[in-house]
């Protein structure tokens, strides 16, 4: 296997008593759409600004494309796309200006520039408001001059942090697909996302954090066998007495049964049929079955097995 293209090991950050970073390690390969989870506080952020030298660090070593990173290794800043949370653009400027701004500080070849320029304007769907300046635009088409000034200047690596936030879902799918299109062209993307579904959908890696520490580290397939549950049913009853409650509870692989709101939820772990085996139960105690739903765990039913915790904003 080739050098991975970020390479952390046994990177420490204190702010005085506060652990940040806990010996934390990280490697990514080039070509990935690498998610990078984890609650707030669990050192995401902290993560990026070393990654991005843009922090001192207690202990440890960063290398980017098999590099050590320094606050003045602008030839490997050079290389890279960050698309922050907060939309960083200028009112002043209109929609062309901007990108064009952003990427003259990578490019200085005029003709080559204004290439980029509207390459990355094709790529974000701006091609209509070019000459609005931001205030003019919506949530989502903000977001989207907000990536097409991160990436115009055709990085290596981009860092992506929370890029579809309070957009609408017509444009959430756009970003989505111009990730993809992004790794397709051969950068390597480090995409944070509070949206679980949207990490299902695009990475082809994830990496959980908490209390900065590398807790799990896979891909989704990888992450979902690390847990207890492997299937979730779910059947709606009329009534359930806690005699048959308890019975389903004795069936093989099942380690949870609940029956609220004329639901009854079954948690499985591992084995086969286990749908089949909870109903011939209930049909052999000639119970009147609705509507009936089994479905593999998410990604978030990972997270909140592996960390106690929601993820949310």
């Amino acid at each position: 296997m080739d050098a991975p293209i970020v390479k952390i090991d046994n990177l420490v950050k204190r702010y005085k008593e506060l652990v940040a970073l806990d010996h934390f390690h990280l490697e990514i390969q080039e070509g990935e759409i690498f998610g990078l989870l984890g609650p707030n506080g669990s050192g995401k952020t902290t993560t990026i600004n070393c990654l991005l030298s843009l922090l001192t660090y207690d202990k440890g070593t960063v290398e980017l494309f098999g590099r050590p990173m320094r606050p003045d290794s602008y030839d490997i800043k050079r290389q890279i796309g960050i698309v922050m949370q907060n939309i960083a653009v200028f009112n002043e400027l209109t929609v062309y200006e901007n990108i064009d701004y952003f990427c003259s500080l990578y490019v200085k070849e005029k003709a080559l520039r204004k290439q980029y320029v509207q390459e990355a304007i094709a790529f974000a769907g701006l091609e209509e408001f070019t000459r609005f300046r931001p205030k003019k635009l919506s949530g989502g088409l903000l977001r989207r001059l907000n990536i097409a000034c991160g990436i115009a200047h055709k990085p290596r690596l981009i860092i992506l942090d929370e890029p579809t936030v309070a957009v609408d879902p017509q444009s959430r799918n756009r970003i989505l697909e111009g990730i993809v299109k992004l790794q397709e062209a051969g950068a390597t993307i480090i995409y944070t996302s509070h949206y679980m579904e949207e990490v299902e959908q695009i990475c082809t890696r994830i990496a959980i954090m908490d209390k900065g520490k590398n807790i799990a580290i896979g891909t989704k397939e990888e992450l979902k066998k690390m847990i207890k549950k492997s299937e979730i049913i779910t059947i709606d009853l009329e009534k359930l007495p806690e005699t048959d409650r308890k019975s389903i509870l004795e069936l093989p692989h099942v380690y949870q049964a609940d029956f609220s709101d004329h639901r009854l939820t079954v948690l499985c772990s591992g084995g086969r049929h286990n749908l089949l085996r909870v109903l011939n139960y209930l049909q052999e105690q000639q119970f009147s079955i609705g509507h009936v739903y089994s479905k593999p765990p998410t990604l978030n039913d990972v997270f909140l097995e592996i960390t106690g915790k929601e993820l949310r904003d």
